[in-house]
């Protein structure tokens, strides 16, 4: 089980995101931006662990509720927890969406959807570059 969800937000300006983040996790964190799908490198990622928020680490999905949607993005059927990502209203692109952030910094991870698979019937929809991961420790 991932360490429980951190309370305490991060708040860091614009430069020290820039600062910490590579261009392209900045334009997706903190701008919103979008990856090109089938580009990332979680998307085809099958090994066992955590993934976590790239800007403050926040666990936020495990690697066993991962599946290929075959959307071009990584895809989650929950987070980890439900206090690990907050949801919000997305009407950018002419569409209404629902809008994933990690609920520690805020950064922005991806939509979720519902047309995932069972148990929860949820597709988190969400960028490899908002993420980072933690392979499961081997306990042999």
């Amino acid at each position: 089980m991932s360490d429980p969800v951190t309370h305490d937000k991060v708040k860091k300006t614009e430069a020290e995101w820039r600062e910490q983040l590579t261009p392209l996790q900045y334009a997706v964190t903190r701008q919103k931006a979008t990856e090109r799908p089938f580009t990332g490198e979680f998307e085809q990622k099958w090994d066992k662990g955590t993934y976590t928020c790239v800007a403050c680490g926040q666990p936020l999905f495990e690697s066993d509720t991962k599946f290929d949607a075959g959307c071009g993005w990584p895809s989650f059927y929950a987070p980890t927890s439900r206090e690990a990502v907050a949801a919000t209203v997305d009407r950018s692109h002419g569409m209404e969406r629902v809008e994933i952030l990690c609920s520690r910094c805020d950064s922005h991870l991806g939509h979720v959807f519902e047309d995932g698979p069972q148990p929860t019937g949820l597709r988190f929809c969400i960028n490899s570059a908002s993420l980072g991961f933690a392979p499961e420790k081997d306990e042999t």
